[in-house]
């Protein structure tokens, strides 16, 4: 008899294996991430809710205070910087300067550093993608997060879209926008069974996307951490994650995509990290609120992700202001011109696009007070520096913030690269 206990053990075992590789719901309940939002009576709210009338107000008045031109300039660099940040933050570390070498088709001949910036690339994609208006309304939907999965991934080279089974160590490939089938584990939370996942998916929209628009702001921490929470996939999950917060934030206090949270994140990663584990905790008492999880550590990671994006508008505010941008950007084209690289009035061109935000080229030989061949040449001369920009030969000239002069123009946005 005792044979065939452990026969029937052994069998029962390879079952529940083989349902763990299929997808298996061992039906835990979505009660388990509770709580989802901050509860009302929550000692925490008043100076939470603050923060968060704080970050709507600064972002907006930050994003207005700047021409739509130099708006556009500045998200396309954001882009870059905010996919450097993130991709950092998983121990990928492709430069700006590359990833704009990626965008213009100029990859390295290192097969690893390819893979790299062609994963960039794919980020980048993405970002433009939601900054175009592609998640409005509908970040935290489940097919929102999928379809960022899938966009992503869709984009990675086969190297990067294997990885290996924690226990079996066998080699799984990761299907662009499918959830996961098999089981888990990040650091010391093992997250839902692969079945579960589209259950607690649901349960996430069915909370995150009824929300208004300030509940969205104070709750886009805890949608943060609960998705992470859930990992929906085997791989991709971070900056799945962290492009579902910048598309909530890009929606609710309009951040024209001229900040970016990645940045805060990154520069404290230890930090970030040790809140999203704090966040896995169950509930320590009866003053820890009533859910499962600790709403004491959700709120910590809440004051956390408010106070980390109002410093990075304060750090793009001081960043950009004009008279100290202008000065910057001047100092560089006086080198330039005293090189002999630059005609001796391109500062004019710089200096009325800064301020109006675009610049008309019919209005350029009357600026400059040259002739129209001289004036053609000025103007691509700054072309050819990528500083200035336009969508066809005859549109209006935009200013244009490359990567590879971010260093002079907008010192400590990111690294300089190293040689």
């Amino acid at each position: 008899m005792g044979n065939m206990d452990e026969s029937e053990a052994a069998i029962e075992a390879a079952i529940l294996k083989d349902k763990e590789v299929l997808g298996d719901d061992r039906g835990e309940s979505t009660a388990l991430m509770e709580p989802l939002v901050l509860s009302s009576g929550s000692r925490h709210r008043p100076e939470l809710n603050d923060l968060a009338i704080e970050l709507a107000t600064k972002s907006v008045g930050f994003r207005r205070s700047l021409p739509d031109g130099v708006v556009t300039a500045l998200a396309e660099l954001v882009r870059a910087m905010n996919c450097y940040y993130s991709n950092l933050i998983e121990g990928h570390d492709t430069h700006p300067i590359d990833i704009e070498r990626a965008l213009k088709r100029d990859y390295s001949a290192d097969p690893e550093k390819r893979n790299l910036q062609l994963e960039a690339e794919a980020h980048v994609a993405v970002q433009k993608w939601i900054d175009e208006g592609g998640l409005k309304g509908r970040a935290t939907t489940a097919n929102s997060i999928l379809e960022i999965h899938r966009r992503f991934c869709e984009l990675l080279p086969e190297e990067l879209l294997v990885v290996e089974h924690p226990s079996t160590k066998k080699k799984l490939r990761v299907v662009p926008g499918k959830l996961r089938q098999h089981d888990v584990e990040v650091g010391r939370h093992v997250p839902v069974s692969p079945g579960a996942v589209s259950r607690f998916l649901a349960r996430f929209e069915e909370v995150y996307n009824a929300l208004g628009k300030s509940e969205t702001i104070l709750a886009c921490a805890a949608a943060h951490h609960r998705l992470t929470w859930i990992h929906p996939f085997l791989d991709g999950n971070g900056r799945v994650i962290r492009l579902m917060s910048y598309a909530t934030l890009l929606d609710t206090v309009d951040t024209g995509g001229v900040w970016s949270i990645a940045r805060g994140l990154a520069r404290n990663v230890d930090v970030y990290k040790q809140h999203l584990a704090n966040c896995d905790r169950s509930r320590r008492n009866d003053l820890d609120g009533r859910g499962y999880l600790s709403e004491e550590n959700l709120a910590g990671f809440t004051r956390f992700l408010l106070e980390t994006c109002l410093d990075q508008i304060k750090f793009m505010e001081d960043l950009i202001q004009p008279e100290k941008l202008r000065k910057r950007i001047k100092l560089w084209v006086d080198e330039e011109i005293a090189l002999g690289n630059l005609h001796e009035k391109s500062g004019l061109i710089l200096e009325v696009i800064l301020y109006r935000g675009e610049l008309p080229r019919s209005e350029v030989v009357h600026l400059l007070g040259v002739s129209s061949r001289t004036a053609s040449r000025v103007v691509s001369g700054l072309s050819e520096h990528e500083v200035v920009k336009s969508e066809t030969s005859k549109a209006p000239l935009h200013i244009h913030f490359p990567a590879a002069l971010a260093h002079r123009w907008m010192p400590g946005l990111f690294p300089e690269q190293r040689r």
